[in-house]
C-alpha cells in the first residue's frame, strides 16, 4: 500500500497534558534560540479534549514553569480549592470526617484548582498553535515505524475499512509521519506504549504497572447545595476489603459538581461490578444530599496508572520517549497526575531539543534519565513510592495509617521498600470461591444503568469497521473465562461492551464495540489477558465536552 509521508523534527502522539506540554516547551526553546522546529501532535479524538477525563483537582506547579503568565492568558482555572474534607464511609449510612492529623499531607489542596482538564487541554492546544505547533485531531497513531532498531515515526490509521477488512468506497490509507524523535503521550495503557515496552524491554526488573478505573459524572445542582471550591474525598463503603479505592466530590464553577469513584483493579471477586459500586456510592447520605434535585450532565470512565515509582519503565528508547500516564508518572498519593504528566513532557522536550543540536541526533536521548532524576518530579514520585503498595499489602485502613505517618512525619522518606509484584489481572479468584454480589436497580434519579450513561458520553464509532477490541483466542471467553470466572468482562467494562447472550440455544460472547469509551479496563483486567485494545478509526470513541 502506497502511503503519503511527511517529515517532522518531532512527532507527539496524544494531545493530553503531557503531549501538549512537550510540544509547547519544544516550540518555546526553538523560539528562544531563533531556530525552526517542525513539531506535529496527533490526537485520536474528534477534537483536542474529546477523550480527556480527569477528576480533577489541578496542581499548577508545572504550568507555572511552562507558562508563568497563564492567568493573564486566560487559562480555564477559575475555581480555587477553598476546603478539604476527608471522609471515612463506615457503612451505607454512616460516615466520619477524619481529623487533619490522620490525613496524609499529600491530600491537602491549598493552592490548587478544581478544573476540567478537557478545557485545560483545549487551552494548551491554543498556546501550542500560537507557537507554530501543528495539531491534527481525528488522526489516531495506529502503528510504529521502526527502522534499524530505531523508532522513526508513526503511521496514522486507515480510514474506510469495513468489518471484514475490505476497503470501502472513499478508503484513505493512513499517512507516515516521520520524525527524528517520537514522543508517546497516549495516556494510561496506550496501545503503542504497551508495544514499545515489550519490544524494547522497558519494564524489565520493574514491578508490574498497577491500575484503577476512575468514574466521573458532572451534575448541575441546586444553588443552595453548591459550595464552590470544596473538595471531598472518601474511603471505605461501598468498597469492601476485597476492593480498595475511594470516592470524590468536587464543587466546581457554574453550579456544577464532579462526582466519581476510583476502584483499584487488583480486586479479586469476579462478581464485583465497578460501575455498580459507583452507583451505590452516590446513594450515601453524604453524597446524595449534594446531588439531590440535581441533573446529571455527562458520564465517563478511564483507567488510571497508579503503580508509581517502582512501576516506572525505562522511558527512553532509540528514537523516542514515553511520557505522562503512558509511562505511569501519576502520583497516587495525591490522586493527581496532570502536573506530573506535564513535567515529564517538559523534561522530554528539553532533552530532545538538546539532542537536536548535534549534527546527527543520538539514537537514545543521552541526558533524559539525568534530567528526570534531578527534577522535582522524581523526588515527588520517590517520596510517594510506598503509598499504593502499602494499601495493596495492608488494606485501606492500615495502609492509610502507614502512609499518614510516612508522609506527615517523615516526608515520604521512611527507609522501607514496599512493593506489589503481582499484576492486577492475576489477583482474580475463581468464581466458585467467591460470593455473587447484587446491585440494586437504578432509580434514574441518583443511580442509572450503563447504556443511558454511555449515551451521555457522546460515544460513537462507525459501525461497519474492524472491531478494535481484539481477542487473541476467540474461544477463551466461553471455554475459560465463563466457567472459571463467570466471564467478568460483563461486569468490569463500564460501558456494557461485553455480553454473554443466548442465540439458538447456545451461549455467545458478544462485543458491542460501538459502546467503547476507550477506558482500557478490558486490556488490563481480563484474567486470561486475551483482549487487546487497538485504536479504532479516527474521531471514534467518546466526545466529552468538558471532562
Amino acid at each position: 500500500m502506497q502511503r503519503e509521508s511527511m517529515e517532522f523534527d518531532v512527532v507527539v502522539v496524544g494531545a493530553g497534558p503531557a503531549g501538549l506540554s512537550c510540544a509547547i516547551r519544544l516550540a518555546q526553546q526553538a523560539q528562544e534560540n531563533n531556530q525552526e522546529l517542525m513539531i506535529c501532535v496527533v490526537e485520536k479524538g474528534s477534537e483536542v479534549g474529546a477523550h480527556i477525563l480527569s477528576g480533577a483537582v489541578f496542581e499548577p506547579r508545572a504550568l507555572n514553569e511552562l507558562i508563568p503568565d497563564w492567568k493573564e492568558r486566560g487559562a480555564p482555572l477559575n475555581t480555587a480549592v477553598t476546603g478539604d474534607d476527608i471522609m471515612l464511609f463506615k457503612s451505607a449510612e454512616s460516615a466520619t470526617k477524619l481529623p487533619g492529623f490522620m490525613v496524609p499531607k499529600t491530600f491537602h489542596n491549598k493552592g490548587n484548582y478544581i478544573a476540567s482538564m478537557g478545557n485545560v487541554c483545549r487551552w494548551l492546544a491554543e498556546q501550542a498553535e500560537q507557537l507554530g505547533v501543528e495539531i491534527f485531531p481525528g488522526f489516531p497513531a495506529a502503528d510504529i515505524i521502526v527502522e534499524d532498531g530505531r523508532v522513526a515515526g508513526i503511521i496514522t490509521g486507515d480510514m474506510g475499512i469495513d468489518n471484514k477488512g475490505e476497503q470501502k468506497p472513499g478508503f484513505e490509507p493512513g499517512m507516515e509521519l516521520r520524525a527524528k524523535y517520537t514522543v508517546f503521550a497516549e495516556g494510561c495503557r496506550g496501545h503503542l506504549g504497551k508495544r514499545l515496552q515489550q519490544q524494547f524491554n522497558l519494564a524489565e526488573g520493574k514491578s508490574p504497572q498497577h491500575y484503577a478505573i476512575g468514574f466521573k459524572e458532572i451534575w448541575d445542582i441546586p444553588a443552595e447545595q453548591h459550595q464552590p471550591g470544596l473538595v471531598v474525598h472518601s474511603t471505605g463503603w461501598p468498597l469492601t476489603d476485597d476492593a480498595s479505592g475511594g470516592g470524590y466530590l468536587y464543587h466546581a464553577e457554574d453550579g456544577q459538581v464532579y462526582v466519581g469513584l476510583i476502584v483499584d483493579l487488583n480486586y479479586s471477586n469476579p462478581y464485583l461490578n465497578p460501575f455498580g459500586e459507583f452507583q451505590k456510592f452516590k446513594t450515601h447520605p453524604k453524597i446524595a444530599k449534594t446531588l439531590q434535585g440535581g441533573k446529571r450532565v455527562t458520564y465517563g470512565a478511564r483507567a488510571i496508572a497508579k503503580g508509581g515509582f517502582y512501576s516506572l519503565p525505562k522511558m527512553t528508547f532509540a528514537g523516542g520517549v514515553l511520557v505522562g500516564c503512558n509511562a505511569g508518572t501519576l502520583n497516587f498519593a495525591k490522586i493527581k497526575g496532570n502536573h506530573t504528566a506535564m513535567k515529564s513532557g517538559m523534561l522530554a522536550a528539553e532533552s530532545i531539543f538538546a539532542a537536536l543540536q548535534h549534527d546527527e541526533a543520538p539514537a537514545v536521548l543521552p541526558d533524559f534519565a539525568e534530567r528526570f532524576e534531578k527534577s522535582w518530579l522524581y523526588d515527588e514520585l520517590y517520596r510517594s513510592r510506598n503509598f499504593g503498595p502499602a494499601v495493596h499489602k495492608f488494606g485501606t485502613i492500615l495502609g492509610g495509617a502507614y502512609n499518614t505517618i510516612d508522609q506527615n512525619w517523615f516526608g515520604g522518606k521512611l527507609p522501607f521498600t514496599i512493593k506489589d509484584d503481582h499484576a492486577d489481572y492475576s489477583q482474580m479468584r475463581k468464581a466458585s470461591e467467591c460470593q455473587p454480589l447484587e446491585y440494586p436497580k437504578p432509580d434514574n434519579k441518583l443511580t442509572f444503568d450503563r447504556l443511558s450513561s454511555v449515551f451521555l458520553s457522546n460515544t460513537n464509532h462507525e459501525e461497519d469497521q474492524p472491531c478494535h477490541l481484539q481477542l487473541k483466542d476467540s474461544s477463551i471467553p466461553l471455554k475459560v473465562n465463563l466457567p472459571e470466572y463467570a466471564e467478568p468482562a460483563q461486569r468490569y467494562c463500564p460501558a456494557g461492551v461485553y455480553e454473554v447472550v443466548e442465540e439458538n440455544g447456545e451461549a455467545v460472547f458478544k462485543i458491542n464495540a460501538q459502546n467503547c469509551i476507550h477506558c482500557k479496563t478490558c486490556d488490563i483486567k481480563d484474567p486470561s489477558q486475551n483482549i487487546t485494545w487497538v485504536t479504532p478509526e479516527g474521531t471514534g470513541g467518546p466526545n466529552y465536552p468538558n471532562m
